[in-house]
């Protein structure tokens, strides 16, 4: 392909890239019916209620076997779909008529609207704002809400463990459902983008250490885990650096310390930056505490830290178009 073409559809994605993010702030999620991460979400519950009975060795290789057929199966249709897109804008260039046109414009259409149902932002402001207008009613409204948002038990944290909670929740999700899924966009179109939300999504699923309601998840989320693990390792951190970037509050050393208190490999950077550019104390009782030495987080930092994210967003967006054009060039 020539140079220009090569630019011409490096533009073309970092068009739908933009029209996905207007999408997500106009309308948010589409129904469930017609969400492909519900769709893999489906998939998911039914393989892994099979695999998460198996014996050990058993339950490893059906849910590893799972997951990659799962994860071939929807790259190869954003492939698709993105490969239709590129010829189509490809025969656009060489001239074209009004049916070549308009089918352009429902393969861009449909990359976007794949892309958009990969984001998740509006959702997830909503979401946490919502735990908070919540706690401001009673604590146990909060506590109802917060069980909306993540699977630990909140039915005994208190006032501040419930907020705590929640900007974590945005911290950590700011990376899994904005940053990671832009940045594989930028490296690998969109095949990228919806392989990491099925990564994703059968971490969130199946990625129990041990028991959960009730099934051991241990050997058959196992792959899951490990998968979701290297896919958000850059994200993670990128999402942490963007985060030190656009507040310039808190010293690289410190978040480097803080995000190895958590268990998890990743999810630690983004919420251990959240908490030392709020300079609050943010933790799961009995588990992990970052920035120990900061105050207990009140109402207004829960809007704070949707701003910081917000700021994250605006930071990263340029940044991945030039990337994406950059990168273009460099293949032309």
């Amino acid at each position: 392909m020539m140079s220009l073409g090569v630019v011409s559809v490096a533009c073309a994605l970092a068009l739908v890239l933009l029209l996905a993010l207007w999408i997500d702030q106009l309308f948010g999620e589409p129904r469930p019916r017609l969400h492909p991460v519900v769709w893999m979400g489906g998939y998911l519950r039914v393989c892994g209620s099979v695999a998460v009975r198996c014996k050990p060795v058993a339950a490893f290789v059906l849910g590893a076997l799972a997951w990659c057929l799962g994860a071939l199966a929807v790259g190869a249709l954003a492939w698709a779909a993105q490969t239709l897109l590129v010829l189509q804008l490809s025969r656009l260039l060489l001239g074209s008529d009004v049916a070549g046109c308009l089918a352009a414009f429902a393969l861009l259409a449909l990359a976007v609207w794949l892309l958009k149902c990969m984001l998740s932002w509006r959702m997830l402001r909503s979401e946490v704002a919502a735990v908070e207008a919540a706690l401001q009613e009673s604590l146990q409204a909060g506590r109802e809400r917060l069980s909306w948002l993540v699977s630990r038990d909140t039915s005994s944290l208190s006032e501040s463990e419930v907020r705590e909670s929640a900007i974590e929740s945005l911290a950590e999700n700011l990376n899994d459902s904005v940053v990671a899924p832009i940045f594989w966009f930028v490296l690998l179109g969109l095949p990228g983008a919806v392989v990491y939300r099925f990564a994703n999504t059968a971490d969130a699923m199946w990625g129990y250490r041990g028991e959960h309601r009730g099934q051991n998840w241990e050997w058959a989320g196992k792959w899951a885990a490990r998968a979701d693990d290297v896919l958000s390792y850059v994200p993670a951190r990128l999402t942490a650096v963007l985060m030190w970037g656009v507040t310039g509050g808190f010293a690289l050393a410190a978040l480097r310390c803080e995000a190895a208190q958590t268990p998890s490999p990743n999810s630690g950077w983004p919420m251990a930056a959240m908490a030392l550019a709020l300079g609050v104390r943010l933790g799961k009782p009995g588990v992990y505490t970052l920035n120990s030495g900061g105050r207990p987080p009140q109402a207004a930092d829960t809007a704070l830290a949707t701003t910081v994210a917000s700021k994250v967003i605006l930071a990263l967006v340029p940044s991945a178009l030039v990337a994406m054009v950059l990168i273009a060039m460099e293949m032309s």
